[in-house]
């Protein structure tokens, strides 16, 4: 019985979307995997950065995928924790900075 509701083998098959639509789902993994090749970021850099957005996502597929990237491009711990705390912040913030149309709207429907 599958313990979560989101099973880390159906990560494996990611490439299995193209079954149902194989022209869009070729143009994205052509396109994902150049955004993923060495050019002004390292391959590094992206992995740590596709980690943190996976995080402000919220996607446990990424998350595992590029948990393990990471790891396997020297991030250290400690760095994919501060990656994942920037992430949090900037999502956390987003949504308190939103507060602000919430608080013009107060303000209007009291005057």
């Amino acid at each position: 019985m599958q313990k979560t509701y989101y099973d880390p083998a159906d990560l494996k098959k990611f490439g299995d979307v193209a079954e149902f639509g194989p022209e869009l789902a070729d143009k994205f993994f052509d396109w994902y995997n150049e955004v993923f090749k060495e050019g002004a970021l390292t391959a590094r850099e992206k992995s740590l950065i596709a980690l943190a957005v996976a995080h402000a996502v919220q996607c446990p597929y990424c998350i595992d995928a590029y948990t393990s990237s990471s790891l396997q491009k020297g991030v250290t711990e400690a760095q994919m924790m501060e990656a994942v705390h920037v992430a949090s912040a900037i999502r956390g913030g987003a949504s308190l900075v939103h507060g602000v149309q919430m608080m013009n709207k107060a303000k209007k429907l009291s005057m």
